[in-house]
């Protein structure tokens, strides 16, 4: 490890999954790294980046094991304050629904240097890479990310912002789609608007469904992703019949199993 008098630590946003995807930044200051905290949706791959650094697990996964939000900032903390060169690794960008904001703050408020290294967010990659603009000229003009976890804030959204308005992007709302779609339903937007939802996007495992909202709520997807990360597209460019597995054009028979036909 390399010690020096101050430490510093990189707020690093890893993408949505494939280490092709990671900045040159990002891969620069893993590879200088004395030291990783690395999130649950973090790919192992991007270990080999950081030879020389002690990897931590420092995840929260939903209804798995979870590693307290006080003792992953104290870490950083210790770590960057013994001069070492600190990590912090995030799926997505660290400050989409990541924590990164309150992980910067508490690095001010102790005096330790640090930076943000953006990453790509999984609420515009992932539909990206299934073929799903977040805009579209003509359809939409723009687009709004919420966690699934909040539901009064869903509800406040569904219920002020017509259908057709915006495209509404969901992260970390898989296991409560049934609850998402009636919140929807409730606040008025039709059960045939167009929707998707992604799973493990970046991934050798992605998985895509297309259809109407209304069928969201009961859809099963398959049992090896069913605690996959996953991000839900509710708005009419789910529609757009641009259909790709990891961004790339695919024939319908290359479509993993259960993906619906796209909407009309």
């Amino acid at each position: 490890m390399t010690r020096t008098a101050t430490g510093f630590v990189s707020l690093v946003g890893a993408g949505p999954g494939d280490p092709d995807l990671l900045t040159q930044k990002a891969a620069r200051r893993l590879g200088e790294a004395d030291v990783v905290l690395a999130d649950a949706l973090v790919s192992p791959r991007l270990r080999a980046l950081a030879p020389h650094a002690d990897w931590i697990a420092a995840g929260k996964r939903g209804g798995g094991e979870q590693t307290p939000q006080e003792a992953i900032t104290r870490q950083l903390i210790d770590s960057a304050a013994a001069g070492l060169r600190v990590v912090r690794l995030k799926g997505g960008d660290p400050f989409v629904l990541g924590r990164g904001g309150e992980e910067a703050l508490a690095l001010l408020a102790a005096g330790i240097d640090f930076e943000v290294v953006p990453g790509v967010t999984a609420a515009i990659s992932a539909p990206a890479l299934a073929g799903i603009p977040v805009t579209h000229r003509g359809l939409s003009s723009g687009f709004i990310v919420l966690t699934g976890s909040n539901h009064a804030l869903i509800d406040r959204v569904f219920a002020s912002i017509p259908p057709g308005w915006l495209t509404i992007v969901i992260l970390m709302g898989v296991g409560s789609r049934d609850s998402l779609v009636a919140r929807a339903l409730d606040g008025g937007w039709p059960a045939w608007t167009p929707a998707a939802l992604i799973l493990d996007a970046a991934t050798q495992r992605m998985w895509v469904w297309r259809g109407p909202l209304g069928q969201l709520a009961t859809l099963v997807v398959p049992a090896a992703l069913d605690s996959a990360p996953g991000t839900i597209v509710i708005g009419e460019v789910a529609a757009l019949p641009i259909e790709l597995v990891n961004g790339s054009l695919a024939t319908p028979a290359s479509i993993l199993e259960g993906a619906s036909d796209v909407c009309a």
